[in-house]
């Protein structure tokens, strides 16, 4: 039994344990995910909130401090780091409410299980109507409950005055409304965006791991490129996918088939640090997916650079092309079935400056390679292209076409993938920038900006917003 499997074993005995706890009913609860800020049920007017890294519970009015108002609102609603069927709570600087001791702080995620799991919480029905309880993913019989205004990760006792210490309203209160913020809330990155039967799907890196560990992916979906629907988990590289069960890094959605096809990278499940490239299929654009081969479509090590950030463009005689690395850029046709391709088929198209996150488009019989330079830690990622009269090229570089914008605060924009809207000559660019205001390069988020193009056909720099 692997690492993701084991979680998921520990995710059923925390629901397991619940259901025989002679306290609250425990059925599973649902929280809405985005900024929100949760009120203790005994003590209306006070909300969880971090001082000096550690959690408790602060009166907060209309009238209270920006900073104040600020810690009780700068918590995001996102997958659980230990379990996509439970939560974790992360402020705006990238850390997560964790208990350490039995004590809740807020600390950077080590990506390690220890801190995963404490950084879980399991939600259950709370004390009254509305409410709900937290429980600690890896210790079942404790939950999260204020004690003289403090966080603790207590021992479940079957007392009225436990169920409401442990029992918190959700709202969202004083969101600021200065900026439009990311499409989606929570930390992701390396968003790849489409159109399938007319609504758009993003399907984004999930961000805020140490060394960008995050064990599966998500989908999102919108009719408008403004409200986003979170679809869950579309593939959980432990249990989903035998040879890896780390660092799902960017993927890559294509239908074709009547099926979906999405292209991944992983860690090897053994520990090897080195990443592979596979291939999972589904009837659904949001999943699940299922490993379509059983191993990797491309090992480490085939071909120079990494075999990461994988992208397909697909030709108007049908034919998909297949396009990844970093450090070394390379393309390969892929057979009919999209799950296979000829090694010997394989080319290196590496520009100057590429570093990675290949992208392709075609628009008026010109081809469009699109990358990213630079490292995604620098505050100078940033988003150059060539042009071609071919998927293989050879490609003329026209420039850098995305960057940083100091004066808003935002910094390292790239690893991009462009959506046409259906039917016209709209283009719409997805793309992860540092989260604002105290982002990095392992805390990023995601946005979407509009991309239109010169009388010559080349592309107007995109003026990044807020």
């Amino acid at each position: 039994m692997n690492r993701r499997a084991r979680a998921l074993a520990v995710s059923v005995l925390v629901v397991a344990s619940t259901l025989t706890l002679p306290v609250i009913p425990a059925s599973a609860d649902t929280l809405p995910t985005g900024a929100q800020s949760l009120e203790s049920v005994n003590y209306p007017g006070r909300f969880v909130r971090h001082a000096d890294h550690l959690g408790g519970l602060t009166a907060v009015t209309s009238g209270s401090s920006a900073q104040t108002k600020s810690d009780v609102t700068s918590f995001t609603v996102v997958s659980g780091l230990a379990s996509p069927s439970c939560y974790s709570f992360q402020a705006a600087n990238g850390m997560f409410l964790r208990h350490r001791d039995y004590r809740v702080r807020l600390e950077v995620n080590t990506g390690t299980p220890t801190f995963r799991g404490d950084a879980t919480f399991c939600a259950v029905a709370g004390s009254v109507t509305g409410s709900v309880s937290l429980v600690s993913f890896n210790f079942p019989d404790r939950r999260l409950r204020h004690r003289n205004f403090e966080l603790w990760v207590d021992a479940v006792q079957d007392t009225a005055q436990f169920r409401a210490d442990s029992s918190f309203r959700l709202a969202a209160l004083w969101t600021p409304k200065t900026t439009k913020g990311p499409v989606i809330p929570g930390l992701f990155a390396d968003p790849h965006i489409a159109n399938f039967n007319g609504r758009y799907y993003l399907y984004p890196t999930t961000d805020g791991y140490a060394s960008w560990s995050a064990p599966h992916y998500k989908a999102f979906s919108s009719t408008d490129l403004v409200n986003w629907t979170d679809h869950g988990v579309s593939l959980d590289e432990g249990p989903d996918v035998s040879w890896a069960d780390n660092s799902a890094w960017a993927s890559a959605v294509v239908a074709k088939n009547g099926r979906y096809y999405l292209y991944f990278s992983g860690g090897a499940a053994s520990g090897d640090t080195s990443k592979h490239l596979g291939v999972a299929v589904s009837d659904s654009p949001t999943g699940p997916f299922r490993d379509a081969l059983g191993r990797p479509l491309i090992r480490a090590g085939a071909y120079p650079g990494q075999a990461i950030d994988p992208m397909v463009f697909t030709d108007d005689n049908g034919q998909s092309y297949l396009y990844r690395g970093n450090g070394s850029a390379h393309v390969v046709p892929l057979n009919a079935d999209m799950v296979s391709l000829d090694p010997a088929a394989v080319r290196t198209i590496t520009t100057t400056g590429y570093r990675e996150a290949s992208f392709v488009i075609k628009r008026n019989g010109t081809y469009y390679f699109m990358w990213s330079e630079n490292d995604t830690r620098d505050e100078n990622y940033q988003v150059a292209y060539a042009t071609g009269t071919a998927p293989l090229g050879p490609w003329t570089k026209r420039g850098v076409v995305l960057q940083k914008q100091l004066e808003l605060g935002i910094k390292g924009p790239g690893h991009h993938s462009v959506v046409r809207a259906p039917g016209t000559d709209t283009w719409y660019i997805a793309y992860h920038r540092f989260a604002v205001p105290g982002g990095n390069g392992t805390n990023r988020e995601v946005t979407v900006d509009r991309m239109t193009f010169n009388v010559d056909g080349t592309i107007t720099p995109i003026v990044p917003t807020l």
